[in-house]
């Protein structure tokens, strides 16, 4: 109510009249539903981008990635310069503790899923894999990504939002 008063007060300044933009037309009540770990994965296999979440000194980052799952890994492409690969490298086999979020959540509907996989990332260092990695796993940005990463998942969690009354 009180942002209409001052949109009509602004508008009566200015001499216009000013119309109140529709509401979102909001489905009705939501729930979430847990879901195991083996369909969080089936469900990130289905979809190509993500964010991986990582420490960059000491404060949270976030970065967009793409990915594939391969037998329960998520495998990342990134680039050399990158703060994630920089970091995974210098941890060495021990890794670098990631979480990796993605969804498939319709904004009309508001329906769909997230999953967020948690456990060490390392570099993929056996010239095999990389080599498979690399055909499997194009780059979605015009940089050069030639470093293969894999996030070996201790925790899989996630969430099916579903209608409350279905």
């Amino acid at each position: 109510m009180h942002d209409e008063a001052v949109r009509d007060r602004s508008a009566a300044k200015a001499g216009t009249t000013c119309a109140a933009p529709a509401a979102p037309r909001v489905p009705g009540r939501r729930r979430a539903v847990d879901l195991d770990g083996d369909e969080a994965l089936r469900l990130l296999a289905t979809v190509p981008l993500g964010r991986i979440v990582f420490t960059r000194r000491a404060l949270p980052a976030i970065r967009p990635v793409n990915h594939l799952v391969d037998a329960g890994d998520v495998v990342l492409r990134t680039h050399e310069g990158a703060a994630l690969t920089a970091y995974a490298r210098e941890a060495g086999t021990e890794g670098v503790v990631v979480a990796y979020e993605a969804d498939d959540i319709d904004l009309a509907t508001r329906l769909g899923w997230s999953v967020v996989v948690t456990g060490y990332c390392r570099p993929v260092t056996d010239p095999a894999d990389t080599a498979r990695y690399k055909t499997l796993l194009r780059p979605w940005t015009d940089r050069r990504n030639d470093e293969v990463l894999r996030i070996r998942p201790d925790l899989v969690t996630g969430i099916r939002l579903v209608p409350a009354d279905g």
